[in-house]
Order: C-alpha cells, then sequence, then structure tokens
C-alpha cells in the first residue's frame, strides 16, 4: 500500500543532514551574480566626457592662462615672446589693488549689480502675478513684457544713449512734468542712468522664474484658500511666496552675477574711457588691457573679478544645500 509523505515532512528530512535550507549539496557551488563589465561601470563617466572636455577648453585652461599672465610682466612690448615675459609674482595684484582704481570699481560694480537686482525683483513680482490668470490679451501682454529681455544688449545701450542725450526723449519727457535734470551720461546721474537701464532690459527674467514658480502652485492649494476666506495679501503672503522662494533666490543670485559682469551696456551706453561713477570692473578691465596694454596688471583684475564673482555663487549653493541624494539619510 502507497503512502504520500506531506510536503513538510519531506523538506525536514531532506534537511536532516544540517545544512540550511536552501543551501546547495556538498561539493556544489553556490551561484554568483554576474558583475558588470568594466564597460558598464565607465559608462556614466564616457557619457560626461564630452561635456567635461569642453568645460576644459572653455574654463579650465583660460583660467590656467589668465593665472600665469597676472604672474608675468606682461606687456606691448613682450607680447610677442610672452612666455619669456619677466615673472614679477605677485606684484600685478599689489599694483591692481593699491595704485589703479580697481577697488573703486569693485565698490561701484557690486553696488550697482546690487541696486539693480532689488529693484528689479518686485517688477517682475508684480508682472507675474498680473498675467498668472486668464485674461483677454494675455498671451499678447506676455509677448510685450519679453521684448526688454530679448533685445540684444547693443540695441539697448545704443537707443538709450541715444534717448538720454541733453534735449533727447528723457529730457523732454521729465521737463513736461516740471522736472529738470542735469547730464545723464556724465556725472554723478551716470550711476543712476545705467541702474535704469539696466532694469528696463533685465525685469523679464525675473519675470519669467516668478511666472514658472507660479504656475507651479496647485490648484487645490488656491482653492483651499479661497475657502478657508483668505485675502489677497493673506493668500499671496503665505500660500503663493513660499513656493517662490527658490526661483527667487535663482533669479536674484543669477542677476547679481550677470549685472557685476555686464561689458556691453555700460561700454555701449557710455563708451570709454568711462565716467568715475560708471567705471565698472568690465570695461575697467578692457581698458587696462586694450588701450594702456597692461596684459598682466589687467589678468590680475580678471581674477579679482572671478574671487568677487565665487563668493555669491558660494553662498547661493550653500543656501540651497544641493541635494545629492544622501543627505538626510540615517546611518
Amino acid at each position: 500500500m502507497t503512502t504520500t509523505t506531506p510536503a513538510s515532512v519531506t523538506s525536514a528530512a531532506t534537511q536532516a543532514d544540517g545544512r540550511p535550507v536552501g543551501s546547495t549539496p556538498t561539493g556544489g557551488r553556490p551561484a554568483r551574480r554576474r558583475g558588470r563589465s568594466p564597460n558598464e561601470r565607465n559608462r556614466p563617466f564616457w557619457m560626461l566626457a564630452p561635456g567635461g572636455i569642453l568645460m576644459i577648453l572653455v574654463i579650465v585652461i583660460p583660467l590656467i592662462l589668465a593665472i600665469v599672465i597676472s604672474l608675468l610682466d606682461l606687456d606691448q612690448y613682450t607680447l610677442r615672446s610672452w612666455l619669456q615675459a619677466p615673472f614679477i609674482g605677485l606684484q600685478n595684484f599689489v599694483e591692481a589693488f593699491t595704485r589703479s582704481t580697481l577697488l573703486r570699481s569693485i565698490g561701484i560694480s557690486v553696488s550697482f549689480a546690487a541696486i539693480a537686482a532689488v529693484v528689479t525683483l518686485p517688477i517682475g513680482v508684480a508682472a507675474a502675478i498680473a498675467t498668472q490668470n486668464k485674461f483677454v490679451g494675455r498671451g499678447l501682454v506676455r509677448s510685450i513684457f519679453l521684448i526688454p529681455y530679448v533685445l540684444p544688449a547693443f540695441v539697448v545701450g545704443t537707443v538709450w544713449r541715444t534717448m538720454l542725450q541733453p534735449g533727447g526723449v528723457v529730457d523732454d519727457a521729465l521737463a513736461s512734468i516740471g522736472i529738470h535734470t542735469g547730464l545723464w551720461l556724465n556725472g554723478p546721474q551716470s550711476f543712476w542712468a545705467l541702474i535704469l537701464v539696466q532694469i528696463w532690459s533685465s525685469w523679464p527674467f525675473f519675470y519669467l522664474l516668478v511666472l514658472a514658480g507660479l504656475q507651479a502652485v496647485d490648484h487645490e492649494v488656491h482653492e483651499a484658500a479661497a475657502i478657508d476666506g483668505a485675502l489677497w495679501w493673506t493668500k499671496l503672503r503665505y500660500v503663493i511666496f513660499p513656493y517662490l522662494r527658490g526661483p527667487i533666490a535663482l533669479a536674484v543670485i543669477i542677476s547679481f552675477l550677470h549685472n557685476i559682469n555686464g561689458f556691453t551696456l555700460p561700454f555701449v551706453l557710455f563708451g570709454v574711457p568711462a565716467p568715475q561713477d560708471v567705471d565698472v570692473l568690465p570695461v575697467l578691465t578692457y581698458v587696462t588691457s586694450f588701450q594702456s596694454f597692461r596684459f598682466g596688471l589687467s589678468a590680475s583684475m580678471a581674477v579679482a573679478s572671478l574671487v568677487l564673482i565665487a563668493i555669491p555663487l558660494f553662498i547661493y549653493l550653500k543656501a540651497v544645500r544641493l541635494d545629492t541624494g544622501e543627505e538626510g539619510r540615517k546611518p
């Protein structure tokens, strides 16, 4: 008579030799997971190689050359054989910060960039909030708002240079309301003229980033605020602004860096040599290099401007604490 052995009894019997469940028989080899080949492991590096090579050619090599030139006494007399130019160490940096107008230019550049960025921010936010909801002609209004941003800086500088001439459009418009001004393109007012033109040409950048942040706000958030009876200012401050912190911070940093690096607009608007009140760092570097032919001194100014630009960038990266996918994990 045939008896059927339960599966549990059979399993227990097969493990009577003391081997753990799931182990291979004596003398057998455990199954190995197939490892990735070297090509598969290095694939991400190969994919990043074109971008890395481009960064080396465009950023790293020019940076090294600028640092090397800043340590040489390079001018129009030693330019032909610049590798044999006299090595003078940090003398160019000492001269840049003591004998030249570098510190004054840094102060002008920083104040101009900061004021333009701060004043442009509320204009862009207001324009984004005004065109967020649907209304007749919204697409046309949004397109018109982008005109100052898409125009080349050379065109903007040329047009505003014509408008700011004595007796020009700006003077006539202000005189019609009883405001009489002096020279816009020379003297103390040139600084405010540069800020005015920069604000006009860069506020659509804030508008675009803030508008993108507003589009990311969920519709349920607006409905919940409406149900709670929140007023427009309360809704704007406590509901919408938390979504805009990232875009606004990014816009301020990028705008500041763009303003402090701007060369075309002040160069076209005021020409060279520029008035002392608008002698920004890029224009000073250009004049030192291509008019005074002090290439070593101008290279030291360029390196100093790079350090100046790196400071707000470092602060921004520390503030946002870019997520690497490992932060916040418990060991």
